[in-house]
């Protein structure tokens, strides 16, 4: 669930925010796993408990589905990655909104364009993309539309900032906007590592969380090519190009993962064998980290 999250983040910003689902049952979770995720910021010292307090006053629960979208200034969606799915949302809440108000998709790669299609105001329409976990990751990708407007973008952009998000504006939209994009192609080499016998998942992520992730907190991608040194960047580009897998398609061994319907933790097996490993520990260990990290940033503002 990406919304309590959400919510979470724009009621820090002091905006009074709904948390809508289908049912009033499912808007209360959501709004109690938004105030435990506060919790465990002021209890890690990552928002003041002042602060918190103001924005637990601002949080609602509701399934009133046109009343909450007729009476708000920004509606951000977090439902199935369905393209149909958000098409007819999209439609349905462009009859209900204010003219003013912009209506946000926190899709991980879908068009925003192709989703406002139906949109009678797509100029108002927008891609907000919140890392998961949302109430920990600073970044959120702000997608513009073909026919998005310069003046919403910005608006959402400077909203984003001032709750406390690092946002970014990704100018054009393609597909994985910007982040999956790069981390797309992380994930397609790890596997075709695998694939090829160069080295076992555990040792991909040992590399990846001990080499290059390490250090990106810190040293940007380009920051490092850069320092560095372009001749020798592109030298090794150039040298290891040619034995990446450079198909415009996922490499066979994923496929046949999910094929024999080996999808990860939840059917207790994918890349790793999951009787041997804990998925809820994997993400206690990811959110510990970034706290830890986000302590580190707000003790040392220049260094974030």
């Amino acid at each position: 669930m990406m919304g309590p999250g959400i919510a979470l983040t724009l009621a820090m910003g002091g905006l009074r925010s709904t948390i809508l689902s289908r049912t009033g049952e499912s808007a209360a979770r959501g709004l109690e796993k938004a105030r435990a995720q506060g919790r465990l910021l002021a209890e890690n010292e990552l928002a003041g408990a002042d602060l918190l307090e103001r924005a637990v006053g601002l949080l609602e629960a509701s399934s009133a589905f046109d009343d909450t979208i007729r009476a708000a200034d920004l509606v951000i969606e977090s439902g199935p990655e369905d393209m149909a799915f958000k098409q007819g949302l999209f439609a349905r809440m462009d009859t209900l909104a204010s003219p003013r108000a912009v209506l946000a998709s926190n899709t991980s790669g879908l068009s925003i364009t192709a989703i406002a299609a139906r949109c009678s105001r797509p100029e108002r329409v927008l891609t907000t993309h919140f890392w998961n976990p949302p109430h920990l990751m600073p970044l959120v990708e702000i997608v513009k539309g073909e026919k998005t407007s310069d003046d919403a973008v910005e608006a959402v952009r400077a909203l984003m900032a001032a709750c406390g998000k690092t946002p970014v504006v990704v100018k054009k939209d393609r597909p994985g906007q910007l982040g999956n994009r790069l981390q797309m192609a992380l994930v397609r080499e790890a596997a075709y590592i695998i694939a090829e016998g160069i080295a076992d998942a555990g040792d991909v992520d040992t590399v990846a969380r001990n080499g290059f992730g390490l250090r990106m907190p810190a040293y940007g991608i380009l920051e490092h090519q850069d320092v560095a040194g372009l001749n020798l960047g592109l030298a090794v580009v150039e040298y290891v190009a040619q034995d990446l897998f450079n198909e415009p398609r996922a490499p066979e061994y994923f496929r046949d993962l999910v094929r024999r319907g080996d999808l990860g933790a939840k059917t207790g097996k994918g890349f790793y064998d999951w009787s041997t490993k804990d998925a809820d520990a994997v993400r206690r260990r990811r959110d510990q980290f970034l706290i830890e990290v986000l302590r580190y940033r707000r003790q040392n503002p220049s260094q974030a």
